[in-house]
């Protein structure tokens, strides 16, 4: 039997349930036993402007998209317009035929930059500037179209049913959209209702609207379009898989890790991560981790970061977690934390920038930010994830550091990530372990809170501990915590805070500083969520012969300068891959290694790396065919 890779793309309108339908599909394919792999892309308007998701399914293990589509759902003729050419010769296109005479210039979402590079794509193959003139073009490259009506559909549905308000449900053409598709290929339609009931468990009467919709449809599909060449019948489903959403990694992961205290403002893509602690507020993990979690939102972000502060000072695990914008909000009371040695974790979901910049679209654009944010030299833990799976386990990390060395840490996740579905392994809790460092249960003696020791990490009090009296102020001080400008004490101080840095190198185990996936001739360097995207691209090469080394680098500040050494001491070709213009990566990197990187390959259109894309950038770089710079854009 062959394997199944099929890609799945839905697309409609900003607000049309466009996110919805493509859960509905997802948890159909992982509820079958498949690998999914789902990544939304939307405007960062409210409601209106062009959003899409695509979803990959495998009976094998995938991490990441890849360019060519297997089967298009539309119900707005702006998708037909954007996604039509991805579409593979034998996929197919399920469209709303109502929409087939609709020309460029009457959908106003089109943006004219988007018009004048479709507009020479018609001219050139005589194509009139029509849904009708795409269309032909994907017929001619051998892909099949299904027209339906839409309006149709819900009309006879409405008629079937007796229930004539469903005539004007257009809000159910996402439904209707996934039903017409898995009745293409053949899905069994029990895990199809039984997904819709789990998305509407709260609304049972949307629900059962919903399933007539869908059971109409699929029979539709599946009678009247029997010809389809991809059918996906469903696998063996592996143990202890689980469909998450980006965000539920860092948020869960938080719950496990024993941290009480959020706060936070809103801001794309960072949001959810906030919210969805706020709907599960209360989660007894098991004995030794009972309570809940209060989350707070703020007035802004400075206010979000000070609160964060002041819980910590209280001895409780806290955090936040923003964007670029806000992250920027915070440096100078990232700085206070760093000087009066307050462990804090602050999750910097990173989007597009500079300034508002692309604020609902991908970048891994603030790492040099998150390293030299703020002002002063002080000790901090820039640390990034690389899927979703690894954050909820990175997150116990991230905590654990930041108590045992009293330090800042700033997890580096991103837009990629945040918006990404997944099947992965289960978390496993019982993996996360609290280490709080030095924090005192109780004082005896004389307390200094910042006691010079032989490691350089004093024993830490907490807000109402007998005896436990400290000072905290933004000046340089002394042990007690009174501010001192005398030059000598300020030596030992800055001395005192900095050996931090040494320590954190030589105490973090080495497979938490970097995950090496093989070292060859070529090999590159990377970091955060492009992980996903090499891994397939590197499956994809060694299948004609070709091996790529990989290392992954998650500890990025303080660098682990040494270890990358002996790693990289018998490389030929090194290959910087990141989604960002600079190669922010590569700059520190040579700055620590005073090693030159050989190639780049970069992403910042705002959109994900695809594996496809990725693979045909490292494929060029074997054959000697390559740029210095690849930079690649795939992706509407």
């Amino acid at each position: 039997m062959s394997s199944v890779d099929f890609s799945w793309l839905i697309g409609g309108p900003q607000g049309s349930g466009v996110e919805s339908g493509a859960n509905v599909f997802s948890k159909v394919c992982a509820e079958l036993g498949y690998q999914v792999f789902g990544k939304r892309e939307f405007h960062s308007n409210i409601k209106g402007d062009h959003s899409y998701f695509t979803v990959r399914v495998s009976d094998k293990l995938i991490h990441s998209n890849v360019n060519d589509v297997s089967l298009m759902i539309s119900f707005d003729a702006e998708t037909i317009f954007r996604h039509s050419s991805e579409v593979m010769p034998g996929g197919g296109i399920i469209y709303d035929s109502d929409l087939e005479k609709i020309s460029t210039d009457s959908v106003g979402t089109l943006d004219n930059y988007f018009k004048e590079r479709l507009h020479r794509e018609l001219e050139s193959k005589n194509k009139p500037f029509t849904i009708d003139g795409v269309l032909e073009i994907a017929r001619e490259k051998g892909v099949n179209l299904y027209p339906v009506s839409f309006k149709t559909i819900l009309a006879s549905l409405a008629e079937e049913t007796e229930n004539p308000r469903l005539k004007g449900m257009i809000r159910m053409f996402n439904v209707i959209g996934v039903s017409l598709s898995l009745g293409l290929i053949k899905m069994p339609p029990d895990s199809l209702l039984k997904s819709i009931d789990s998305i509407f468990s709260k609304k049972p009467q949307i629900a059962e609207i919903n399933k007539q919709a869908a059971t109409y449809s699929y029979n539709y599909a599946a009678s009247k379009f029997p010809d389809f060449s991809f059918v996906l019948s469903g696998t063996e489903k592996q143990s202890d898989t689980i469909l998450v959403q980006g965000h539920q990694g860092t948020s869960i992961g938080k719950m496990v890790s024993g941290c009480r205290f959020q706060s936070y403002y809103p801001i794309t893509p960072a949001s959810d991560e906030s919210v969805f602690l706020e709907s599960n507020e209360i989660l007894e993990v098991h004995d030794d981790r009972p309570g809940s979690t209060t989350v707070i939102q703020t007035e802004d972000e400075i206010s979000a970061i000070g609160m964060m502060i002041g819980s910590a000072l209280t001895g409780t695990r806290s955090s936040t977690s923003t964007s670029g914008p806000g992250f920027a909000l915070m440096t100078e009371a990232i700085g206070w934390a760093g000087m009066n040695e307050v462990p804090i974790v602050l999750t910097l979901y990173q989007r597009s920038g500079p300034s508002t910049g692309l604020p609902t679209r991908h970048g891994q654009d603030d790492l040099l930010f998150a390293v030299a944010g703020s002002f002063g030299d002080f000790p901090r833990i820039v640390y990034a994830s690389g899927d979703i799976e690894e954050s909820f386990y990175d997150t116990g990390n991230c905590f654990n550091y930041s108590d045992v060395y009293q330090v800042p840490v700033i997890h580096m996740m991103d837009k990629f990530l945040s918006s990404s579905v997944v099947t992965c392994k289960r978390f496993d809790p019982q993996k996360i372990t609290i280490n709080r460092g030095k924090l005192l249960e109780k004082v005896e003696g004389e307390y200094k809170r910042f006691a010079f020791t032989e490691d350089g990490i004093s024993p830490r009090s907490r807000l109402g501990l007998d005896n436990g009296i400290f000072w905290n102020t933004g000046d340089e001080s002394d042990e007690t915590g009174h501010i001192t400008e005398d030059p000598q004490m300020r030596i030992k101080m800055m001395d005192k805070r900095m050996s931090k840095l040494d320590l954190i190198l030589k105490q973090v185990p080495k497979d938490e500083q970097i995950v090496s996936y093989g070292v060859h001739d070529y090999t590159i360097i990377s970091w955060g969520s492009t992980k996903g995207p090499i891994l397939d691209a590197l499956e994809m090469l060694k299948k004609e012969g070709i091996d790529i080394g990989f290392i992954q680098i998650k500890l990025i500040h303080p660098f682990p300068t040494e270890h990358v050494k002996s790693l990289l001491e018998n490389v030929k070709t090194i290959i910087d891959i990141e989604a960002n213009h600079s190669g922010q990566l590569g700059k520190i990197f040579k700055q620590n290694v005073t090693r030159e990187i050989d190639y780049f390959i970069l992403k910042y259109s705002g959109r994900g790396m695809t594996s496809t894309e990725i693979y045909e950038s490292l494929k060029r770089i074997t054959e000697n065919k390559a740029n210095k710079r690849e930079v690649l854009e795939h992706g509407a």
